[in-house]
Parts: C-alpha cells; sequence; structure tokens
C-alpha cells in the first residue's frame, strides 16, 4: 500500500521537527521563563514573610502600647478618685464648720430674741396692770360713783393678780 510507505516518510520529518520544537520549547520555557516564575514565586514569598513579620511586631508594639495606655489610664483613674475623695472630705470639714458656726450665731440670736420676748412680755404685763388699774378706777365711778385713786386702783389690780 503506498499510503503507508508515505506515511512514514512524511511523518518521520514531521516527527523530527516536532522533537526539535519541543526540545527548544522545553529549554526556553523550561530554563528561562520557569526560572523567573520561581524567583517571583520566591520573592513573593519572602515578601509576605516580612509582611507577616512586620505585622506581628506591629501587633506586639500595639500591644504593648495598649499596656501603658491601660496602666496610665488606672494611675490616672485611682489619682482622680483619691482627688475627689480629698474634695469631698474637704467640703465635709467646710460644710461642718459653716453649719457649726449658723447653728451659733442662730443660737445667740435666739437668746437675744428671748431676752427681747421675756422683756416685752414684762412691759406688756406691767403695761396690762396700768389698763386694769385704769379700767377699775373707770368702773368704779360708773358704777358705784366712787372715785378712786391710781395707787389704789393698781394695788387692788396686783393683789388680785398675785392670788388669782
Amino acid at each position: 500500500m503506498p499510503q503507508i510507505s508515505q506515511i512514514t516518510a512524511t511523518y518521520a520529518s514531521q516527527i523530527f521537527w516536532l522533537l526539535v520544537t519541543f526540545g527548544l520549547l522545553y529549554f526556553v520555557v523550561g530554563r528561562g521563563m520557569v526560572t523567573r516564575v520561581v524567583a517571583n514565586v520566591d520573592a513573593r514569598e519572602a515578601r509576605i514573610a516580612a509582611d507577616l513579620s512586620a505585622a506581628e511586631a506591629a501587633r506586639v508594639t500595639a500591644d504593648r502600647t495598649e499596656d501603658a495606655w491601660r496602666a496610665a489610664t488606672d494611675a490616672a483613674r485611682a489619682t482622680a478618685q483619691a482627688d475627689i475623695a480629698a474634695a469631698k472630705a474637704q467640703a465635709s470639714r467646710t460644710s461642718e464648720t459653716q453649719l457649726a458656726h449658723a447653728d451659733a450665731e442662730l443660737t445667740e440670736r435666739l437668746a437675744h430674741h428671748e431676752v427681747a420676748i421675756a422683756n416685752a412680755k414684762a412691759q406688756a404685763m406691767a403695761n396690762l396692770q396700768d389698763i386694769a388699774a385704769d379700767a377699775a378706777r373707770t368702773l368704779a365711778a360708773k358704777l358705784a360713783s366712787v372715785e378712786v385713786s391710781e395707787e389704789v386702783a393698781a394695788d387692788a389690780v396686783r393683789r388680785t393678780t398675785v392670788h388669782g
């Protein structure tokens, strides 16, 4: 069969050039491009590893900073609470002092007013006896048509109020 003999002749040259082409592709791609791709992948992995280590270092630094901030905040809070307690104590002492001073002043004023009331009461009682003596004189004059002196009427009112 003539087709079979032509196949071997035609295919032999095609197989040769196929092997030459694949060989060239293998050396170009395998030696040239693959090494570049591997170098890029290695560089990328190195960059990722460096970024991860930098991120870890930043996290550690952030944790330290946060711990320092928390310690400073706690110290400031404790100082503020101590200042508040001191201010409350001072305000309490000041308030007690002012209350004691006001209480003493009010007690003194109350004593003065009680003396004034007692004096006014005594004056009113004295005036009441004078008014009662005058009323007794007027009644005696109108009812009994008797004229009574001021001293006698005052003495009668005094005796009546002492016994009554």
